[in-house]
Formats: structure tokens, C-alpha cells, sequence
């Protein structure tokens, strides 16, 4: 584990100094001095109490605001530069929102080729890009029905399947599971894993829930608008490690305690050993 850890691939997003003021006056600073670098490729958790600036922050990611302060870049570009904000989204950025938001007319299939609309891809092209991604998100068979006639598990993999429609340099969902049962979010986080593994999507999730930020390889937590902690694993099981480190359990190991169930005896230094490493 490293806290803070110093990237060495080339940064797909960076944000220097970033600062977002709501209000005049005496105005709340929803932002106070984010400076973060992510590599292309990683799966960042960001996570944090009601009111930490989680959404905020991904809306300036996104381009989807403005900072009162500080530069925000993705794939190498300042967005204080770009002039077409919504042109610039459209190619380089995928959303998921807690809300699926397809269109309720259109089929799966049409939904997926809506963000390609001002694609200059050839129509046939557009529609096979489409199955692709159905296919991609193991839906195929389901791309000519509406979204009603589908489960709220599958209205949301068609919506990571538009998110994908135009290649973007990066994925951002704002509680994507939000919405749906334990044994769903298990499957679609399982499906974003996948993705951000064997696409080398960087994937920019926020989330209150614990089951889904334990997927991620790293994790943000923000706090009145800062950086609280910023903590990249090298493996699953170095998240285990450390939450059994900060139980109770994993306090009395690591105290010698004489208290410790019989069942571990033989196991308590070997524990303890790796306990320390974390």
C-alpha cells in the first residue's frame, strides 16, 4: 500500500489547486485545494460524508462545471482552454449516473447509438458499434427492447454501454448502484472491474457504499472539500489486511494480547507480521 502514491505513467486527469466557491459573499467552498494525478488505467474510488464535494469534484472532471479556481486536465488537455465544452465530453468523457436516464422510446440498441449522433462514423458502422457494446455488457439479445421491459440491472449496463459508445479517454459514475440490490451491484461493479481490466478504461467512480469502493484499486476520501486520504492498493487483499488491522481483532494482534481466542494460536505472529507491513 502507499498513501499518496506517486504515479509514474502519464496522467490521463490532473487537477492542480482546485477550488469551487458556490455563492457570492460569504460563499461555501464546496472545493479547497484539490490536487490529484491519475494514471490511464486505474479504478479510483472517491469517497467521503454527505457534503465532502464527491459530486463536486467529479462535475469538474467531467467538465461539467467550472472551477472558481485552480486547472483541471484530462488527456492532456486544460479544460480552461476548451471552448466547445460540450464537443470536448462528447469524445473524450463517459457517464454513469445513479440514474440510468435512457430514453424510454428507444430500444437498448437505439440508446447505446444516441451519443454518436454527431459521429461522422456511417450509419451501418454506428449500429454494429452499438452490438459491439450490447455484447460487451452480455446483453446482446436484449437490443431491441425498451427499457421498461427490462430489469433496473440491465437498464444500467446499457447505460455503461452508451457511456462507451465514443471511445472516451475516461469513465465517471456518480453512484451507479445507487439504485439497486446488493446481488446488482455485485454484478455490475463486477462488469466495471472487467471493463477498467481488460480495456484499460480509467474508471472514476464516487460512491458512499463500501461493496463498491472495495472493488477500486484506489481510494479518495474527501472531506469539507480536501483530500483527507488517498490510499492505492497493490492487491484485494491488502484491503482485507487493512481493515482487519483497524478492528478490534486487529488491534489485540498487534498488541500481543493475551485475550486472543485460542483458535488463532499458532496464527497470531504470522498475522502480526503482515499486519505490520500494512
Amino acid at each position: 500500500m502507499s498513501e499518496g502514491a506517486t504515479m509514474t505513467t502519464q496522467p490521463v486527469v490532473e487537477t492542480r489547486n482546485l477550488i469551487k466557491v458556490y455563492g457570492d459573499m460569504v460563499g461555501v467552498r464546496a472545493l479547497d485545494g484539490i490536487t490529484l494525478s491519475i494514471p490511464r488505467g486505474q479504478f479510483v474510488a472517491i469517497i467521503g460524508p454527505s457534503g465532502a464535494g464527491k459530486s463536486t469534484l467529479l462535475h469538474m472532471l467531467g467538465a461539467l462545471d467550472r472551477p472558481s479556481q485552480g486547472e483541471v486536465c484530462i488527456d492532456g488537455q486544460s479544460l480552461g482552454h476548451v471552448r466547445d465544452l460540450d464537443r470536448f465530453r462528447s469524445r473524450t468523457i463517459g457517464f454513469i449516473f445513479q440514474m440510468h436516464n435512457l430514453i424510454p422510446t428507444l430500444t437498448a440498441l437505439e440508446n447505446i447509438e444516441v451519443p454518436m449522433a454527431e459521429s461522422p462514423l456511417p450509419a451501418r458502422r454506428k449500429r454494429e458499434r452499438a452490438r459491439e457494446l450490447l455484447k460487451l455488457v452480455g446483453l446482446e439479445a436484449r437490443g431491441g427492447h425498451l427499457p421498461n421491459m427490462m430489469s433496473g440491472g440491465e437498464r444500467q449496463r446499457v447505460a455503461i454501454a452508451r457511456s462507451l459508445a465514443n471511445e472516451p479517454a475516461i469513465l465517471l459514475a456518480d453512484e451507479p448502484t445507487g439504485n439497486l440490490d446488493s446481488k446488482t451491484t455485485d454484478e455490475i461493479m463486477s462488469l466495471l472491474a472487467r471493463l477498467n481490466h481488460e480495456q484499460g478504461m480509467t474508471l472514476i467512480v464516487v460512491t458512499h457504499n463500501p461493496q463498491v469502493a472495495g472493488v477500486a484499486e484506489r481510494v479518495l476520501t474527501l472531506r469539507d472539500g480536501k483530500i483527507e486520504s488517498d490510499i492505492a492498493f497493490s492487491s484485494p487483499y491488502e484491503k482485507d489486511l487493512i481493515d482487519l488491522k483497524h478492528s478490534q481483532l486487529g488491534r489485540a494482534i498487534l498488541a500481543g494480547s493475551a485475550d486472543l481466542p485460542t483458535e488463532l494460536d499458532g496464527a497470531v505472529e504470522p498475522l502480526r507480521q503482515l499486519l505490520l507491513q500494512v
